[in-house]
C-alpha cells in the first residue's frame, strides 16, 4: 500500500496532535537553519531577512519559520497564484518555482521567493516556500532606489516562472545571472533557499512516511481547529462596535512636502473582526506602495500581536478576520507603481491596530514603536578589497510602553521580528567605513507612568568615496502615547554633524560621500503609557542613573527634584 494512504490510527489522540504540531514547527525551524547557515550574503546569514514554511496541499500554513512577521500568511499566496494560472495538474515532481512580482507576493523585487511541491510515493504532498532578501535586482540604482517612479527601475522581474525542471535548472538562471551585479552572491543565496527546500521536503516525507496522510490530515484539521476556537473566543470577548484609528507617512520620497494618510478602521461584531483601509491614500508615485498580499500580512501581524501572542500560525489562524484592501490605494498597488520601500506604512498600519483597539483591549495593547525600518545603504568599490560592494541596514529603535512594562529600547521594529542588525566586526571587516558610535539615544522614548524605549544612534565614517541611501521615516508621526502617556521622539540624520557643510535628509538615493564623511544617524523611540505624573521617582532615578534620561529631561517632563 502506498506511504501516502496508510493511516496508523484512525482515533486521533491529544498527545499525537501535539507530536505532530511540534514536529511541523521544528520542521520549518530546520528549513530556516539550512537557509541562514548556507546563504551567501550578511543580510542573511547574519540579520536573517528571510522566512520559511510547509504548506498542506491547499496551501494552508502547517509550520512557519519565526522569521519576518510581515511575511506572516504571506508565502503561501505565491503557491496559490501558480495553481491559479496553470491549474492544478502543473504541480510536477522536483519542479522548483521562483517569484518576485511585488503586486502578487506584495514586496518588492528584492524578496524573491522560492517554492517546490512535495511528493511521496507520486502524490502530491504539501509545498516547501521559502522566501529572502537578495541584495542587488538590478534596479537603476546599486541595491534599490529611494527614487523610483516605476517597477521598471526596480529590477528584475519575475514570474511565477520555472527555476528548476524535473530537477535541471532552466535558463532563467542565467537570466537572474545576467541582470544582477553580484552573480555569484545572488546565486549562492538562491542555492542556500534551495537547499532549505530539500530540508523541507526530506521532513514532510519523513512525517509522511511515519503517521501516514489521513493520520497528518487529522492532525493538521485538529490544530487548524483548536487555533481557530482560540482565537475566535479572544474576538468574542471584545466589545461589538466599529474602531478607528489613521496616521500618515512624511512623504513618498518624490513629493517631499506632501504626507501620505493611512485609515483604519476595524469592526467587531460577535466572533469576527474586519479591518477596513480602503479609506487611505491612493498608490503614490514614489516607491512606498505594496500589493494586496503584504498589507493583509500587515494587518495580520496587528490582529495576532492583539489576539493570539503566543501560539504559531497556521491554517487555522486568522479565520475570524476579514480584511477590506481597495485595489490602486498605497496598501493595494497595482502596475506599474514602485514598491521598492514597501513596508513604512505597513509599520505605521501595525501600529494603528493598536492605537484605534485601545478602548477595547487597553490591557492587551502597547503605544507605538518607531514604527520603520530606518534603511542605510551603502555602495561602491572598495580599493583595498579591490572589489565593488553593497550594504542594506536596518537600524534599530524604540518599541512602545504597555500596562506595567516600560517599552524596551533598540529594538527591531515589529514589521522584521527576528532580523538582526549587523555586526559592527563584520561590517568594518568587510566594507570601507567605521562605526565610531553605536549608543542608545537618551530622551527618545516617550514620558509615562510606563516609559517608553529608547531608540539608538550609531555613526558611520566612510574611508573611501562611495553612494549612501537613506531612507527614514515616522517624523510626521512619531511614536504616539496612549493613556496619558506622551510621544517619543522621531528621527534625525546628519550628514558631516559640526561641519560647514552640515547636511539634514532623511531621505536620499545614491547622494556621494568621500572619505572622511559622517553620517549620523538617531532612531526615534516607542510612545509613553499612562499619565506621566504616576511614574514613581525610583524608575525616574534608575533612568538617569543607567542614561535612558537626563536629569534636565526628568525635570521637564516629569517634574522630578532633587
Amino acid at each position: 500500500m502506498s506511504t501516502l494512504t496508510t493511516t496508523l490510527d484512525t482515533t486521533l489522540d491529544p498527545v499525537t496532535v501535539e507530536i505532530i504540531r511540534n514536529a511541523l514547527t521544528s520542521s520549518a525551524a530546520d528549513m530556516n537553519a539550512t537557509l541562514i547557515r548556507s546563504a551567501y550574503s550578511p543580510i542573511i546569514y547574519e540579520g536573517g531577512d528571510c522566512v520559511v514554511a510547509l504548506l498542506d496541499t491547499e496551501h494552508r500554513v502547517l509550520g512557519q519559520s519565526a522569521g519576518l512577521p510581515l511575511f506572516l500568511g504571506n508565502l503561501e499566496t505565491c503557491s496559490l497564484a501558480v495553481e491559479e494560472l496553470h491549474g492544478r495538474e502543473v504541480w510536477q515532481e522536483d519542479d522548483i518555482w521562483i517569484l518576485n512580482d511585488s503586486y502578487l507576493g506584495g514586496t518588492h523585487l528584492n524578496d524573491v521567493t522560492i517554492f517546490a511541491p512535495v511528493f511521496v510515493d507520486g502524490e502530491l504532498a504539501g509545498f516547501a516556500a521559502t522566501r529572502a532578501h537578495w541584495m542587488d535586482m538590478g534596479s537603476k540604482d546599486v541595491g534599490g532606489s529611494m527614487d523610483s517612479i516605476d517597477i521598471f527601475q526596480e529590477g528584475f522581474r519575475m514570474g511565477p516562472v520555472k527555476l528548476v525542471e524535473a530537477g535541471t535548472e532552466t535558463s532563467v538562471v542565467d537570466l537572474i545571472r545576467t541582470n544582477v551585479r553580484f552573480p555569484y552572491q545572488t546565486i549562492g543565496d538562491m542555492n542556500a533557499m534551495i537547499a532549505a527546500l530539500r530540508m523541507g521536503t526530506i521532513r514532510m516525507q519523513e512525517l509522511v512516511e511515519r503517521y501516514g496522510t489521513d493520520t497528518l490530515n487529522a492532525a493538521r484539521d485538529e490544530i487548524f481547529r483548536q487555533t481557530e476556537e482560540i482565537e475566535r473566543e479572544t474576538v468574542r470577548g471584545i466589545p461589538d462596535g466599529v474602531y478607528e484609528a489613521e496616521g500618515v507617512l512624511d512623504n513618498d520620497g518624490i513629493n517631499l512636502n506632501q504626507t501620505i494618510p493611512i485609515k483604519l478602521k476595524v469592526t467587531v461584531a460577535g466572533d469576527s473582526i474586519d479591518f477596513d483601509v480602503t479609506e487611505s491614500a491612493d498608490q503614490t508615485r514614489g516607491p512606498v506602495n505594496c500589493g494586496i498580499a503584504q498589507a493583509v500580512s500587515a494587518l495580520r501581524v496587528g490582529y495576532k500581536l492583539l489576539v493570539s501572542p503566543d501560539s504559531n500560525s497556521n491554517g487555522g489562524s486568522f479565520r475570524p478576520l476579514s480584511t477590506q484592501v481597495r485595489s490602486g490605494s498605497v496598501l493595494g498597488a497595482v502596475a506599474p507603481a514602485p514598491c521598492q520601500w514597501y513596508f513604512s506604512h505597513l509599520g505605521l498600519l501595525i501600529d494603528l491596530v493598536s492605537k484605534a483597539m485601545s478602548t477595547a483591549m487597553p490591557d492587551r495593547v502597547s503605544s507605538a514603536s518607531h514604527g520603520d525600518s530606518m534603511i542605510i545603504t551603502t555602495a561602491g568599490f572598495d580599493p583595498d578589497a579591490g572589489r565593488n560592494f553593497v550594504t542594506m541596514e536596518a537600524t534599530l529603535g524604540g518599541w512602545g510602553a504597555w500596562n506595567g512594562t516600560d517599552g524596551e529600547s533598540a529594538m527591531i521594529n515589529n514589521v522584521n521580528g527576528s532580523l538582526k542588525d549587523l555586526p559592527i566586526e563584520m561590517l568594518e571587516t568587510r566594507y570601507p567605513f567605521r562605526i565610531n558610535e553605536y549608543s542608545i539615544r537618551p530622551n527618545s522614548g516617550g514620558p509615562g507612568q510606563w516609559r517608553g524605549g529608547n531608540g539608538v544612534t550609531r555613526e558611520y565614517e566612510f574611508l573611501t568615496d562611495c553612494v549612501v541611501g537613506l531612507w527614514f521615516e515616522r517624523s510626521e508621526t512619531p511614536a504616539w502615547g496612549l493613556f496619558g502617556g506622551s510621544d517619543a521622539q522621531g528621527p534625525e540624520v546628519v550628514i558631516n554633524p559640526g561641519r560647514e557643510d552640515e547636511f539634514h535628509t532623511l531621505k536620499a538615493n545614491a547622494r556621494p560621500v568621500k572619505a572622511g564623511d559622517i553620517v549620523r544617524l538617531s532612531v526615534g523611540g516607542g510612545g509613553g503609557f499612562g499619565d506621566v505624573s504616576k511614574r514613581s521617582r525610583d524608575d525616574i532615578e534608575y533612568d538617569i542613573l543607567n542614561g535612558y534620561i537626563t536629569e534636565e529631561f526628568a525635570v521637564s517632563h516629569y517634574g522630578y527634584t532633587k
